[in-house]
């Protein structure tokens, strides 16, 4: 029924647009928007990490979720968010299941990680900017 050549660029195009545009609302809506720059590098603070590290993923998520909308360096970037959710994970993980509840749960950030693993995986997909060695999508070379 379905031809997957055809549809997987696209499937992994879906994906990428949605993880790009997830990280871009957390890092400019959410933690600079909501909680502003002071309260981001506060609540890093809090946990024990330095202060400035709130700045440096707040502009890591805008950037980061740009390039993957536009579908720039997908691999490597995709690659790169796992170890910022893998201290997501491990601030959520004492909280239980569930994301809404106090503190939120580790199933999201842990969800988020396999789909970016995923995402690397796959690769850039259709409609990628960065198509070629960025994405890490090989170009076909005529003979």
């Amino acid at each position: 029924m379905f031809d997957e050549k055809a549809t997987t660029p696209h499937a992994a195009a879906l994906l990428r647009v949605s993880l790009g545009l997830m990280f871009l609302a957390h890092g400019a809506v959410l933690k600079l928007g909501t909680f502003g720059l002071a309260g981001t590098m506060g609540y890093f603070g809090s946990l024990g990490f330095p202060p400035a590290l709130g700045v440096v993923v707040i502009a890591a998520e805008i950037l980061g979720g740009l390039a993957l909308i536009a579908g720039i360096g997908v691999r490597v970037v995709s690659l790169a968010f796992v170890p910022l959710m893998l201290g997501a994970l491990a601030q959520h993980t004492g909280n239980g299941w569930v994301f809404s509840g106090t503190g939120g749960g580790w199933e999201f950030p842990a969800f988020w990680t396999v789909a970016l693993l995923v995402q690397a995986g796959l690769g850039a997909g259709a409609y990628a900017l960065g198509a070629g060695r960025l994405s890490g999508q090989r170009r076909a070379v005529a003979a």
